[in-house]
Formats: structure tokens, sequence, C-alpha cells
């Protein structure tokens, strides 16, 4: 198998056609055509389906297409690892942040790498908490920020920050708190609770302390996008147990309302993740850090409210 074998396949499934693949890639078609049979050959598997529409990856495909660009990417890492120097990081750094994080610390991200690294690129992907882990350990993306679950010890991970969860409801909602500084747990799951699925870090959280309490959450709306689960809690279908970071600007519009929780502390703990098999590139490397110095900063001045910065080694 050879790396060109891998360009030639990704850019086939990506431009579903031999014919586009074979002008993009500046190869005659039949030579494309004959390299993706040895590579078929070789994989004892039929990667492409083909048909008069065009060309879609197979099952065992979109397998290998994974895999192809989790190499193809550690190829291009090292590349540029090697002609880089360390005073001066340059390159393309794929960083995955999760999609209830991504409100708070994406933008201020990108104005800083632009500002302080103009010749690193920044790629960054909003994903839940499930799809980066994966992505993470196949080497497409060098970092990841992910919620601590005790269940990263597979990768290098840094300590973030400690973000506190609360009860959130549309201003002026029928499943409001008045007149209180927080909501007991017991009433805040009385409501209709719009939470993510389980793929996603701050629900197993929610869940296990419900159960611990001998309590279960019985009237779950599942929503997994951030834009459609805001829609729905100012629609007032129900109300919601997350971070302030991904509702913050509608907080502070007045549209919604945060209340604590009262007596208890529901958090969940941000931590920066790498490989611990796959060296960080000098621009990963640097990357790194302008994500800590960064989210140390939103904290410490209230920008990113409800926070809490953890000590690191």
């Amino acid at each position: 198998m050879e790396l060109r074998q891998l360009r030639y396949f990704v850019a086939i499934v990506d431009h579903g056609s031999l014919s586009r693949a074979a002008r993009v890639l500046h190869i005659a078609q039949p030579a494309l055509t004959q390299q993706i049979r040895q590579l078929e050959d070789e994989m004892a598997a039929q990667l492409l389906h083909r048909s008069a529409q065009g060309v879609i990856a197979t099952d065992a495909g979109k397998v290998f297409y994974e895999h192809a660009l989790a190499i193809l990417k550690q190829v291009q890492d090292a590349k540029q690892a090697v002609a880089q120097s360390t005073d001066k990081p340059s390159g393309t750094v794929a960083l995955g942040i999760p999609q209830s994080v991504s409100n708070a610390l994406a933008l201020p991200l990108l104005n800083a790498v632009r500002s302080i690294y103009p010749e690193i690129t920044l790629q960054l992907t909003e994903e839940l908490t499930g799809n980066l882990i994966t992505q993470l350990k196949s080497g497409r993306l060098n970092l990841a920020v992910l919620f601590d679950d005790g269940q990263l010890s597979s990768f290098a991970a840094t300590p973030m920050i400690e973000e506190e969860m609360m009860y959130i409801t549309r201003a002026r909602s029928q499943y409001g708190v008045k007149g209180r500084k927080g909501v007991p747990l017991a009433q805040a799951i009385q409501a209709p609770l719009i939470l993510p699925g389980l793929a996603h870090g701050v629900r197993p959280r929610i869940e296990n302390l419900v159960r611990s309490q001998g309590m279960s959450l019985d009237n779950v709306i599942e929503i997994n996008s951030v834009a459609i689960l805001k829609s729905a809690i100012l629609a007032d279908i129900g109300a919601t147990i997350l971070p302030v970071a991904p509702l913050l600007a509608d907080i502070e519009r007045g549209e919604m309302v945060a209340h604590r929780i009262a007596g208890e502390q529901i958090s969940r703990t941000l931590v920066l993740c790498a490989s611990r098999n796959i060296p960080l590139t000098t621009a990963a490397a640097a990357v790194e850090k302008l994500v800590l110095d960064v989210t140390d900063a939103l904290c410490r001045s209230g920008q990113w409210g409800h926070t809490r910065v953890l000590e690191r080694e």
C-alpha cells in the first residue's frame, strides 16, 4: 500500500467521481482506476461502489476512509514537525471542541492564534464528546477539549477548568423559580428537561447524580443541537441543566434565567487532551499552551462565567 493510493482513494470519495478526482489529482483516469483496483486487491475488499450516478464508498470503504484520513494527517504532521523551527511555529493544527464549549472558547482562541501565531492554520472541529474521542484516538485531531469522566487515561490530559451546571429556563417561564436563590434538584427534574444525548459529556453527569439521590429522570426531551436546544427553551417547551457557556448570550439579554441547584454542586471538569502515542508538532504544542492561556483569561475576567481555573503541574 502506498500513500498516493490513500490520497487517490480519499479524493475519489470526497469528489464522488473518478473523473473529477482524476482532474484534481492531475492523473489519467485509467491510471487512477488501476491504482484503486490494486488497493482493493490488497485490502481484499470492495471499497467503492460505482454507478452511473457516481462513486460512493462501500461500508468497508467508509471504515477505510477514516483510517486513510488519519494516516495522511499524521504524515502531514510529521513533515511539518521536521520542517518548522521552534521559534516560529507554523503549519496546521486540528483542535476539537464540544458544542457546549464553542460559544465561550472558539472565537477568542481563533483571534489569539491569528494574532500570536499567524503562520499556524487552526482547524476547529465542533462535535459531540464521543466523536471527538474517536477522532483524537485515530489521529485526525491533534488536540481536543474533553469532559473528564474518569475514562481518559489513554490520553495525555491537562486540567483546564471546572464549570458549574445550572438550572436554566426561559425568562417568565412556567418552569421558572421565583423568589429563591436556588432550586432543589428534586424540583428541577420535575420539569421537562431538554438535555443532550448520552454521547454528550453533560448528560451522564446529570444522570449519575440523579440516580445517586435515589431519583430518576422521567421527562427528558433529547436534543443534540445547541441551536435547537436554545429554540426549545425559548419556546418554553422545558428547562435544562447545563453550564451557562452555550446559553450565555441569551442569559445576558434577559431572555433566559439561570439558577443554581440548591444544596448540590453539579459541575463538569474540562481537560485538554492529546494522544500519548503521537507526538505533538511544534505548532500543536504552541496551540496547546494558548488554549490554556485563553481559557484562564476568559475565566478570570468573568467572560466565561461560573467557572474555576484548575491547578496544573
